[in-house]
């Protein structure tokens, strides 16, 4: 449980300002009885009530419910006695609070039966304080009902946020942490094994330069072409590393909608072979700002992706089952304006198809097949 003073602020919205009123407000109904035990009694259950409050947003385990009994008791007291309905309030609000469903569904019906019993028992028995005040009474009764649940989904729904924003964040540490063992990996084949045998025939060619200047001057030849493939090698590995394959961009998307409690079918091979590393960091860029979407705005349950490679064009469908987008969105929202200019970068286009029942994005990229090598060299 939260600290009940942050709480009170925090999830309702409510200034305390407006919560001291209804601190206040159960004295002015027992000052209002003539009788003395009355009044006493009264101011009692008040300080107890607000101590058992306390307690139970400090409490933990059982005796969150033990307290909370106890505010219960109190609450149809000071409601037969003095026709002070107000905290159940207070109830309803912690109520909502506990995260424990199960404990939570069995206060929230004890805590509502109670409630609706007293009220209608003060009705029949005509208390005179419960009808001057009806309004409000009924106003109390609709908060009881709908509060905790309210309360309860929004607790829920933030812890899930919060889970969903610590699991982005550590999948995107384990990403880079899988990308720096691989650059290392990528340097020690790349360029150890080259360097190495750069340094032996560097000392094999200063030992054979006065003994034999034809051999050393064929392994300087031979020096100068391993520093010209290593230097080859590093550039392309620079170049696969500024660019994001599908693969690798499938793997976080997989994990996102794990996360989200999306359900993901994926319908061809991401790992693409003839498409430029250009064309497919764009695509990649593009199926991660259009996942985003589907997780924030769509309210899906389900989503595939589908790749199809052709002869020209590859072709990446994102289908959800949302409640789809509005016609402004899809006109003038940032996110799809951008992705269509990078597509357009790469000669590439972007067509939408949304409705009640779902979302389709449809990206399209230009698909270069290579021609094997004896071919293109006859």
């Amino acid at each position: 449980m939260q600290k009940w003073y942050h709480i009170l602020h925090k999830n309702t919205g409510l200034s305390p300002y407006v919560w001291v009123v209804f601190y206040i407000l159960p004295f002015y109904f027992i000052f209002r009885s003539s009788s003395t035990y009355e009044v006493v009694s009264g101011i009692a259950m008040i300080i107890l009530f607000f101590v058992c409050y306390v307690l139970a947003f400090l409490s933990k385990g059982w005796m969150i419910y033990f307290w909370t009994s106890l505010q219960i008791v109190i609450s149809i007291a000071m409601t037969v006695m003095f026709g002070y309905v107000y905290f159940s309030l207070f109830l309803a609000f912690f109520i909502g609070n506990i995260q424990n469903k199960i404990g939570f569904i069995t206060l929230y019906t004890i805590h509502l039966i109670s409630t609706v019993v007293t009220i209608n028992m003060g009705f029949l028995s005509k208390n005179a304080q419960l009808f001057n005040q009806l309004p409000f009474v009924l106003v109390s009764l609709i908060a009881v009902i709908l509060l905790p649940v309210t309360t309860y989904n929004w607790n829920k729904r933030e812890k899930l946020q919060g889970e969903l924003n610590h699991a982005n964040k550590r999948i995107s540490e384990l990403v880079k942490l899988e990308e720096r063992q691989r650059i290392a990996r990528d340097l020690h084949d790349t360029l150890g094994q080259k360097l190495s045998l750069i340094g032996l025939k560097s000392d094999l060619a200063s030992k054979l330069i006065y003994k034999n200047p034809v051999r050393a001057q064929t392994e300087l030849e031979e020096i100068r072409q391993t520093a010209r493939i290593a230097l080859k090698e590093v550039r392309e590995m620079v170049t696969q590393m500024r660019g994001t394959r599908l693969a690798e961009e499938m793997f976080r998307i997989k994990q996102i909608f794990k996360a989200a409690e999306i359900e993901l079918s994926v319908e061809g091979d991401p790992d693409l072979k003839h498409t430029s590393l250009m064309a497919e960091n764009v695509l990649s860029m593009c199926l991660k700002e259009a996942v985003t979407n589907v997780v924030k705005h769509s309210n899906a349950t389900a989503c595939s992706i589908v790749i199809e490679p052709a002869r020209t064009d590859l072709i990446v469908r994102v289908i959800d089952n949302g409640s789809g987008m509005a016609e402004e969105s899809v006109c003038r929202g940032n996110g799809l304006r951008g992705m269509r200019e990078r597509l357009e970068f790469v000669n590439g286009s972007m067509d939408i198809q949304s409705s009640e029942s779902g979302t389709q994005v449809v990206f399209r990229v230009p698909n270069a097949f290579q021609q094997p090598e004896k071919e293109a060299g006859s």
